[in-house]
């Protein structure tokens, strides 16, 4: 079974190209999804995120996500601290589904696959890119946050060019290109891969 990474800045649409790959019947990890499941449910990891970020970052036992969003979107020593604890939790709830995963192939969508390390356990790697305007647009529009925290968490990621340089595919969701032919080309790439 192939792992295939799906990439990409935030408010670059990985979301929606992990949903039509899903449409078409393969397995999809959402890390996001899962680390927000894993740092409300996993003892260890609340126990870690309490010593590192204070008794404030979970309220009556739930995550209080606007207080940490606010300590580690400020600080990018405070966005390594957390990702440090919460990726080897998600890279190995990851490698826990994949194994049983039942398909000719899988993704693995997560923003941060070249910065966790966790490319070295898939194949091959999808980066998802879009113009910068419509990314800041998206996310202003999808968080309800303004232009200066979209770009303050931006800074934090990995600069475009270079995490598309990485990429071994790359699906461009500028608006103009459609999307879904993009996501079959591959889609029928991956299938001959497994043959």
């Amino acid at each position: 079974m192939l792992r295939i990474g799906l990439t990409g800045g935030i408010g670059s649409g990985k979301s929606t190209v992990a949903r039509i790959f899903s449409v078409l019947g393969i397995p999809v990890y959402d890390s996001d999804t899962a680390s927000k499941r894993l740092m409300a449910e996993d003892e260890m990891l609340k126990d870690k995120i309490i010593q590192s970020f204070g008794k404030e970052s979970y309220t009556n036992g739930r995550l209080n996500r606007k207080y940490l969003s606010e300590q580690v979107f400020s600080d990018p020593k405070k966005t390594d601290l957390l990702n440090s604890i919460v990726h080897p939790a998600t890279i190995k709830d990851a490698e826990e589904w994949m194994k049983k995963q039942n398909s000719p192939y899988l993704i693995k969508e997560a923003a941060l696959i070249f910065e966790s390390g966790s490319n070295r356990f898939l194949d091959k790697v999808i980066g998802v890119s879009s113009p910068l305007s419509l990314r800041m647009e998206r996310t202003m529009k999808r968080s309800n946050i303004s232009a200066e925290q979209v770009k303050a968490r931006i800074n934090l990621q990995m600069d475009e060019e270079e995490k598309m340089a990485l990429c071994d595919y790359i699906i461009v969701n500028d608006e103009q290109q459609m999307l879904i032919p993009q996501v079959l080309l591959l889609h029928k790439k991956f299938l001959s891969l497994t043959k």
